[in-house]
């Protein structure tokens, strides 16, 4: 809805003080779903130009591509973009050959090289090794704070990005839960949402970990797959 794609039963939704969709069509939000799988031939740097052009059919002429003001322009965003996440060593290399947390990179590079105001991300840790989760995470509350880009994601699994949250909407067994993570991440709070004891425990270095959280269908992984 946010996106512009779904209507809406009833009630209103508004980002940026204008009607859902109206911000998505102007090129200030932008939403990647870097679960996805990906083609081995295509370059890095050719999946973040995608984020210019993908809606655009055929293939520019190489000539006309190499030397026009505007290609010149655009090779310059996608090389920003690029930096932006880090990922300038393995930008020229197939996709394929890019590892979990390298791929994530470049998604979320895809998505900022038309600079949104907003970043939609579905699932941006799933299917990364602990290291990769805590590089990813850092890296998108990063954009967020030095940048001024508002991130919005989804994640079924909220323990790997609790230290980088501002707020969270927590919603389980049909009712939700906002506001800071101190608030909606405690004990009282998940046990009421899920109807059955949820422990929040802290860490000797402060951090907070959800154990007992009842599993719940994942869109990406192999549970959601019937036998």
């Amino acid at each position: 809805m946010l996106l512009g794609l779904n209507d809406l039963a009833a009630g209103s939704v508004a980002v940026f003080g204008r009607p859902g969709g109206q911000e998505q069509r102007a090129h200030r939000l932008s939403a990647a779903a870097p679960g996805v799988r990906l083609g081995h031939a295509v370059r890095g740097v050719d999946l973040v130009r995608l984020g210019l052009d993908g809606r655009r059919w055929g293939v520019p002429l190489p000539f006309a591509a190499r030397f026009s003001a505007r290609s010149r322009a655009e090779r310059a965003r996608v090389a920003q973009a690029i930096e932006r996440v880090g990922a300038e060593a393995y930008a020229e290399r197939p996709i394929g050959e890019c590892s979990g947390g390298e791929q994530q990179r470049l998604l979320i590079a895809q998505a900022l090289v038309r600079e949104p105001r907003m970043l939609i991300l579905d699932e941006p840790l799933d299917g990364l090794d602990l290291p990769s989760q805590a590089a990813v995470a850092a890296l998108v509350q990063r954009i967020c704070r030095s940048e001024g880009v508002t991130v919005l994601l989804v994640a079924h699994d909220v323990n790997p990005l609790l230290p980088y949250l501002d707020r969270v909407l927590y919603l389980a067994g049909g009712r939700a839960a906002m506001g800071s993570v101190g608030e909606v991440i405690t004990s009282e709070t998940l046990s009421s949402l899920y109807g059955a004891p949820i422990e929040v425990l802290q860490t000797g270095d402060g951090r907070l970990v959800v154990v007992g959280q009842p599993e719940a269908p994942h869109q990406h992984g192999p549970r959601h797959v019937l036998r």
